[in-house]
């Protein structure tokens, strides 16, 4: 593969060359020595990659079919007819084709099994940030486990509540907060200190009864090893979701303890448990670009097509939820909140191509070159683009993992600037309690101390 830009000529040895060469500049490319070493060169490589038929990805691998069932698991579920009314089509051509009016909801829905993770990367690197939204903007993806997330106009919150010992009281102090806040609908989730199935087992029963007491419609998840919830539901515990941390190789997904068959297991057991009320998607799983390469196990390809190959997984499952934890490995992959906020957009656009329910942690590390405004401009960018989820952390600040993240009060401020609405079940259910007005809007500080004391009882004895 080659080609030429003035008097200079460029060669690509390969599939995985030419599509790291054509990546947009980040950190963890430039670590592991697979970027463009200058713009003409990038460029050049944008320039092979928009003339390469998207057949290609069908017969050219980026990881050996022999050594990664995450690459069997793509090959061997690709649907041809889905694939059929794009096949013609190159790289290039698939962009035009995206932004034409002919990619409606409805044909994108239908088109999303017929494309491959290295599809809708490739394309992907060929895009401008408009492009991205524009396109993820016209992707509806629509799941249900205890309420319906992922409507058009919807965009739900995960409230996080996390704790630096696990503290019962403390954890139900942030989910009254983020409740009086009208967050809570994609998920009550929280990330345990403690590895100890006993811990879990308690927490998944608090829970359960704060769930069922308050006949809350929602659906909560202990974000905790996959091995560990399976024993959670040996031991009998409620299980509303089954988490779990992917990547898109299967020496990556090694270095995270499971496999394929493991998540088959827990997946059906899950779905065995019957919890849900209105819907059965019961998996959570969470992403993040530079995992693979953190675990050396990238095979010498870049870490947004591999993190696209992560959604591959994610996509067996029928999840409830897809979270891109967009900045939380640090400035060593993405350097800066330029480079996040583009990672951020290239996520949720091959998340939403593939078919998933895209959340993303718009978040970054203290050591990263970022701040608060980047992070209300990434979440501005993708509830524009149709974002099905975001974080919801108490003040933004994470006093359990250290790192920042979107609060209660960014999801007040986004509802209101696009006049986006909860899951429809939370929302009937925050306007009965007398949290919000018909409209969803909530109701002012003066009425929150009387609400404060109804929900005092969620925090249970101290």
């Amino acid at each position: 593969m080659q080609t030429s830009t003035g008097h200079q000529r460029h060669h690509f040895a390969d599939l995985c060359t030419l599509l790291a060469q054509a990546s947009p500049p980040r950190s963890g490319d430039e670590l592991a020595g697979l970027a463009a070493t200058s713009a003409q060169q990038r460029m050049a490589a944008r320039e092979v990659l928009a003339d390469l038929p998207l057949r290609h990805f069908l017969n050219d691998v980026v990881v050996p079919y022999e050594d990664d069932e995450v690459t069997r698991l793509i090959i061997d579920s690709h649907d041809a007819a889905a694939f059929a009314p794009v096949a013609h089509l190159t790289v290039g051509g698939f962009r035009d084709w995206l932004l034409s009016d002919a990619a409606t909801t409805t044909v994108l829905q239908a088109l999303a099994p017929g494309l491959t993770p290295e599809m809708v990367a490739a394309v992907s690197k060929i895009m401008r940030n408009q492009d991205l939204i524009l396109v993820a903007s016209r992707c509806s993806v629509v799941t249900q486990f205890r309420n319906t997330l992922g409507l058009p106009g919807h965009l739900a919150v995960r409230l996080q509540p996390n704790h630096p010992a696990d503290s019962p009281a403390g954890i139900l102090a942030s989910v009254l907060d983020g409740l009086m806040y009208g967050a809570g609908d994609a998920c009550i989730g929280v990330n345990p200190v403690s590895d100890s199935v006993p811990e879990l087992v308690r927490l998944l029963h608090h829970f359960d009864e704060l769930l069922q007491r308050h006949a809350i419609p929602t659906q909560s998840c202990v974000l905790t090893h996959v091995t560990n919830t399976l024993q959670a539901l040996e031991q009998g515990a409620p299980v509303d979701l089954v988490f779990q941390s992917i990547a898109g190789t299967q020496a990556a997904n090694r270095s995270f303890g499971i496999t394929l068959a493991l998540l088959d297991e827990a997946h059906a057991a899950a779905q065995a448990q019957k919890r849900g009320t209105v819907g059965n998607n019961c998996m959570y799983f969470e992403t993040g670009q530079g995992s693979a390469l953190s675990a050396n196990a990238h095979h010498g390809v870049d870490q947004q097509t591999l993190e696209a190959r992560a959604y591959a997984v994610a996509r067996r499952y029928q999840p409830l939820l897809v979270n891109t934890v967009v900045g939380f490995i640090g400035p060593e992959y993405l350097f800066d909140g330029k480079q996040i906020i583009r990672a951020g957009l290239e996520d949720h656009f091959c998340g939403k191509l593939l078919g998933l329910p895209m959340g993303c942690d718009i978040c970054y590390t203290n050591h990263a070159e970022a701040d608060s405004d980047d992070t209300d401009n990434l979440l501005v960018l993708l509830a524009s683009a149709g974002l099905n989820f975001m974080m919801g952390v108490p003040g933004a600040d994470d006093v359990m993992l250290n790192y920042q993240s979107t609060s209660f009060h960014d999801a007040l401020f986004i509802r209101q600037l696009l006049g986006k609405r909860r899951a429809p079940e939370f929302e009937a259910w925050l306007l009965a309690q007398g949290l919000t007005d018909a409209q969803g809007q909530l109701l002012p500080a003066s009425a929150a101390p009387a609400l404060a004391h109804r929900f005092s009882p969620l925090l249970g004895p101290t």
